[in-house]
């Protein structure tokens, strides 16, 4: 089955290493699209709660298919987040079609696109970091208990439901962070001139236009969601963006595309689990 060409494709927030991390969908997702470009908007891998006891094959088959991706030629950046910060002294590697970056700009069709993690914008990272590290864990426990939950409402026929996003949506304080989070982007953007300001971090998907604060003018607020929970990405085309957002129903006829990507020995995928393992441990 032909895969769906699209110019650009962002993901964020995926946290492979971590229990609440759908790598089987995004997985799914990867092998349905032929991108031209491939941006990771930051934690990808989740250097901050990476265990050797946990690294699913699903989720070295991620890694795997972002690398068949540099392999095919297609361009890919790695922008570093909150999660893999580790990563940022290696800012700038650039290894053939793969580049790691901490921010970087995009000329598209004639307009000027800023993309970023967004972590600089969050008070807690700047100040409270083990704060940050606690809630990272606590937010992945809720993930976990919520899959159980789950598990026993799909067996009684009934409808998923999210903690976290329930909670972000209830929480008046939630509601302000994520607002203060667009508007900081976007004021940042228009004072910079670009068109698009594109980020992630926070775990909610949106396309829209804000008005900057204090001066005239207003650019396209974009965010790339997770692999948490929303499941979504962003993707540009003939010149227009999009929310794409993972739906089983769509997913359900389409056939296993094996390759040897997938069919080869995964048992050097201890050499990744060593190789995380030392960036977390360089970051204490």
């Amino acid at each position: 089955m032909p895969k769906r060409e699209v110019d650009i494709v962002v993901i964020s927030d995926v946290h492979l290493g971590t229990y609440g991390c759908h790598a089987k969908e995004l997985l799914k997702y990867l092998k349905s699209i032929k991108p031209r470009k491939l941006i990771l908007n930051g934690d990808i891998i989740d250097i901050w709660q990476f265990s050797k006891s946990y690294w699913p094959e699903a989720h070295m088959k991620v890694i795997r298919r972002i690398l068949k991706f540099v392999t095919d030629g297609v361009p890919v950046y790695y922008l570093t987040g909150n999660h893999d910060e580790m990563l940022r002294k290696f800012a700038d590697f650039n290894l053939g079609t793969f580049q790691l970056l901490n921010k970087m700009v995009l000329n598209l069709d004639g307009k000027k696109a800023w993309i970023f993690h967004g972590d600089v914008f969050d008070v807690t990272m700047q100040h409270s970091k083990w704060l940050a590290k606690l809630g990272a864990v606590g937010y992945d426990s809720l993930i976990l208990i919520n899959s159980f939950v789950n598990w026993f409402l799909t067996k009684m026929g009934r409808q998923k439901m999210s903690f976290s996003q329930k909670i972000k949506g209830r929480v008046k304080e939630a509601v302000k962070f994520i607002n203060q989070f667009e508007q900081t982007a976007a004021d940042l953007a228009v004072d910079k001139q670009y068109d698009y300001v594109i980020c992630g971090h926070i775990h909610h998907a949106e396309i829209r236009t804000i008005q900057a604060t204090d001066s005239p003018g207003s650019v396209l607020y974009l965010n790339s969601g997770d692999w948490v929970e929303s499941l979504t990405a962003l993707e540009y085309h003939n010149g227009n963006w999009t929310i794409f957002k993972y739906e089983p129903k769509d997913f359900v006829n389409e056939p296993e595309d094996e390759d040897k990507t997938d069919t080869e020995n995964l048992d050097d995928k201890l050499d990744v689990k060593n190789l995380l393992e030392r960036f977390r441990q360089e970051a204490h």
